[in-house]
C-alpha cells in the first residue's frame, strides 16, 4: 500500500508531446483507486518543475514524489531535490510515471509504459539509491551548474538533441524524430578538438565526433551509449566517438541499440569520478543532460554517489544485482 503521507505529484502536460495532458485525468483517477493522497500541481513553462519541487519540499515538507512526464521532467523534479535544503535529498522517496517520447531513465530499470503497471511499482515501493552526476557548464558568458540522473552528451549528440527539441517545440518528435536528425545533423556538424581529463590524468588530446558521460545506459530513445554502467558504483561511463567519417556513422546506426558499436576502433570507453573537458577556441562543444540542451564547454563533471532514492521495477534490482557479481568475479578471477 502506498505510504500515508501525502505525494508531491508534478505533472508536465507537453511530455510526450502532449500526452501527459491528455492522459492525465485517467492518470489522477488511478493513483486515486490505488489510495495515493495527493497534492498535484501541472507545470506551465520550462524549469517550472524544479521550482515546484524545491519550494514544495521546502515550505510543505513533502518526502514523496511523483513525477509524470518524461526524463526531462525527471531531471527537472532532481534539480528541485538539491535546491532545497530542509533534507537530504536521499530522505526523498521518488517515482515516476513515464509518459515521455525517450523514456530512456525507465528503460534501464525496465519502468512500463502501461499506466496501471507504473502505479502498481510504485505501491510496492522498491527503492535504489542511484548517483546523481554534477556538471557545470557555459552558457553565454555565464557558469552555471546542473544535476542529471541519466546521461549527459556533448558534440554531436547534442546537435541531434537540440535539432529535436526544436521539433519537440514544434508538436512533432519522438524516436523517428530523433534517428532523422541524427542522419540530417551528420551534414551540419564539425568535429571539435577536445583536451579530456577523467580523474586529473589526461586521456585524450584529439578531435572528437561525440561524447557521452553517465550513470545509466540509454538515451535517444534507446540507444545504449553506456552499455557498461552501473549506476550505483560511484563512477560515471564515459564513451568517447573519435573524428570518423559520416559513412561509419550511418553503417553503425543499429549497433547503437545494441551497445556493440563501442568495440570499433574509433571508439574509447573509461570511467571515473571526476571529468573535465576544454575545447580549442574557436570551437566549443554543446551539452545536453537527459536530453534537455543547456550551454557548452568548458565542462566539469562529478559524481554524487547515491544522492537520489528512486522506486524502480524490483526486476531491475535482481537484474543489476546480477551484474555486480558477474564484474566481480571478473575482476577476481
Amino acid at each position: 500500500m502506498p505510504t500515508t503521507k501525502p505525494w508531491l505529484v508534478i505533472v508536465n502536460p507537453t511530455a510526450g508531446i502532449g500526452l501527459a495532458e491528455r492522459d492525465w485525468p485517467k492518470i489522477k483517477k488511478l493513483l486515486e483507486a490505488a489510495g495515493f493522497l495527493m497534492e498535484c500541481h501541472i507545470t506551465t513553462h520550462p524549469f517550472h518543475a524544479i521550482e515546484l519541487a524545491r519550494d514544495l519540499v521546502q515550505e510543505k515538507g513533502f518526502t514523496y514524489i511523483i513525477a509524470v512526464g518524461g526524463d526531462g521532467t525527471l531531471n527537472e523534479v532532481v534539480n528541485g531535490i538539491f535546491k532545497q535544503t530542509r533534507y537530504e535529498t536521499s530522505d526523498i522517496t521518488l517515482g515516476m510515471i513515464t509518459v515521455g517520447t525517450g523514456n530512456d531513465w525507465g528503460r534501464m530499470y525496465d519502468f512500463p509504459m502501461k499506466y496501471e503497471k507504473a502505479i502498481n511499482i510504485l505501491k510496492h515501493q522498491t527503492c535504489f539509491l542511484q548517483d546523481v552526476g554534477k556538471v557545470k557548464y557555459r552558457y553565454d558568458t555565464e557558469d552555471k551548474s546542473r544535476y542529471f540522473i541519466n546521461m549527459a552528451g556533448m558534440g554531436y549528440d547534442a546537435l541531434v538533441a537540440k535539432k529535436t527539441n526544436l521539433m519537440k517545440s514544434k508538436g512533432k518528435g519522438g524516436t523517428m524524430a530523433y534517428l532523422f536528425n541524427l542522419i540530417t545533423g551528420l551534414f551540419q556538424y564539425q568535429h571539435t578538438h577536445l583536451h579530456i581529463k577523467i580523474d586529473d590524468k589526461e586521456v585524450l588530446n584529439e578531435k572528437v565526433f561525440s561524447l557521452s558521460v553517465g550513470i545509466c545506459k540509454y538515451n535517444g530513445g534507446g540507444m545504449m551509449q553506456l552499455p557498461n554502467a552501473i549506476p550505483d558504483d560511484g563512477l560515471f561511463d564515459v564513451t568517447v566517438i573519435k573524428k570518423t567519417s559520416k559513412f561509419t556513422v550511418i553503417k553503425n546506426i543499429k549497433n547503437l541499440y545494441d551497445g556493440s558499436f563501442i568495440n570499433l576502433p574509433e571508439v574509447e570507453t573509461f570511467t571515473g569520478k571526476k571529468i573535465a573537458i576544454t575545447s580549442i577556441p574557436p570551437h566549443s562543444i554543446f551539452l545536453e543532460t537527459d536530453g534537455e540542451s543547456l550551454g557548452n564547454s568548458p565542462l566539469d563533471f562529478e559524481i554524487v554517489p547515491k544522492a537520489v532514492k528512486l522506486i524502480v521495477h524490483k526486476k531491475a534490482i535482481k537484474r543489476l544485482d546480477s551484474v555486480r557479481k558477474k564484474t566481480l568475479n571478473f575482476y577476481s578471477a
